[in-house]
């Protein structure tokens, strides 16, 4: 493995971008990203569709909730399914909201589980640990297959959905509970120990970007004192993900809960970057950052604090372009969260094409703020800033390594201390990719667990 160097420095030196390119930036295969309970087996599910407005407003349960899961215990899940099983509301609508709401599988008042799917065309059938993994088939009501059965032990009871003519075995596609083993993603019934969650379709139309999904990390027990909303979800967890994933869920510390928030791939140099630039295509693109920076902060975080509580310490993290994401946030809501972690944060962003202000200059100009800071890169080389822009990117130097190198120096400069609430790593040659920020995410993962509960 290669050393990590964690280096506090006062220079600021120079060097070249990599232009804003991220690998991985796309979707992992196994769910389509920004769907309702899409599964890469199950081409004739339903379309894109917004989450409930209704069920989604972050308001206080009014049931008591569900200690294995940050969903509210619905009562009313159990009749709203029948009354779509008896033909009497639209199934796909009522899919939706129970999705969104408590979530499959949905507990009966009799302690049974009525497990349901938009899962197309076939004879499908469920099959679990509860049953011994012996397909039990599915009824079918209009799009609706489902089935009521019992599940005496439902906590870490696993079950998949089979189709025997395609011979298909999938995750619940609109399943909360997941997680991954030998043979892909399984669905779980309940669960309390850690695990992932999924939360379909936040609807971001108010502010201008489509709807995304959430991949949330869950403590054992729903037990949690750190937070960290992380960008491109996607590839956040799933072994399958641009060049295995980051697998997360293998190096999280104890007692932090990670949501992971799903890019839209044909959004997401758009939704990341917080001014436009010019990066080769002849015209601008970008700078819808600060609408999803408020998505983040005024949409998906008080609906992760409804449905599994406040956090004492909040962070924010990504990588590439979502490294320069997380900064921005911080920028925007600096006394919200209380550290910004960027793993080759693209920060020349704004100055690659066009004279833009960039993240270097904002931070400057901003003076020091109490919130912690992490960058890393890989790469390295000479820096220099030969076109007198400000920005040390005019080399040949990779991983946004001599941007990241300038922007520790001028946070320094604005009273920042190394290895307190400044924290720079350098991973020599290390590529732009998931491997290598998986191979070196546990380093921020234990900065910001570090963090106390009480960080002004």
């Amino acid at each position: 493995m290669r050393a990590r160097l964690l280096v506090p420095l006062t220079l600021t030196l120079a060097c070249t971008p990599d232009a804003g390119d991220d690998a991985g930036a796309g979707s992992s295969t196994g769910w389509d990203a920004s769907s309702f309970g899409t599964g890469s087996a199950t081409a004739a599910e339903p379309t894109t569709t917004a989450g409930s407005s209704t069920s989604a407003t972050g308001e206080p349960a009014t049931t008591d909730a569900d200690p294995t899961t940050g969903g509210p215990a619905e009562l009313d899940d159990e009749a709203l399914l029948r009354q779509a099983i008896a033909g009497e509301v639209d199934a796909a609508g009522a899919v939706r909201t129970i999705a969104d709401r408590g979530g499959f599988p949905v507990e009966t008042a009799t302690g049974s589980f009525l497990f349901a799917c938009l899962c197309g065309q076939g004879a499908w059938a469920l099959a679990g640990d509860h049953n011994g993994w012996a397909p039990a088939p599915m009824q079918q009501a209009g799009p609706l297959w489902w089935i009521e059965a019992d599940v005496p032990a439902p906590d870490g009871s696993l079950y998949k959905f089979h189709e025997p003519g395609q011979a298909l075995w999938i995750a619940d596609p609109h399943g909360r509970r997941y997680g991954f083993d030998d043979f892909g993603r399984y669905s779980l019934v309940r669960a309390s120990a850690a695990h992932l969650e999924r939360w379909y379709a936040i609807d971001g139309a108010d502010l201008g970007l489509a709807p995304r999904d959430l991949q949330v990390y869950v403590p054992a027990g729903g037990a949690f004192s750190h937070a960290l909303y992380v960008h491109d979800g996607q590839n956040l967890f799933d072994p399958d993900a641009f060049w295995g994933g980051w697998r997360l869920q293998e190096t999280v510390p104890p007692d932090l809960l990670i949501v992971g928030i799903d890019n839209v791939p044909v959004d997401r140099m758009s939704d990341y970057t917080h001014v436009p630039d010019d990066i080769g295509g002849g015209r601008p693109v970008g700078g819808e950052g600060e609408a999803y920076a408020e998505l983040v902060d005024a949409v998906i975080r008080p609906r992760m604090e409804a449905a599994y509580g406040p956090a004492a310490v909040v962070g924010t993290m990504g990588s590439s372009l979502g490294g320069l994401i997380s900064l921005v946030i911080a920028d925007l809501y600096p006394a919200r969260y209380d550290m910004a972690i960027s793993l080759s944060g693209t920060l020349g962003w704004g100055s690659i094409g066009l004279d833009n202000e960039t993240m270097l200059e904002r931070y400057a100009a901003a003076g020091k703020r109490e919130f912690s800071i992490y960058l890393d890169s890989g790469g390295g080389g000479a820096c220099a800033d030969l076109d007198m822009d400000g920005v040390d990117d005019d080399t040949d130097a990779s991983d946004n390594y001599c941007e990241n190198l300038q922007m520790s120096g001028i946070l320094q400069q604005l009273g920042y201390t190394p290895d307190v609430d400044l924290f720079y790593v350098h991973d020599p040659d290390a590529l732009h990719n998931e491997a290598a920020w998986a191979a070196r995410v546990d380093v921020p993962l234990a900065l910001f667990a570090d963090l106390p509960a009480d960080v002004p």
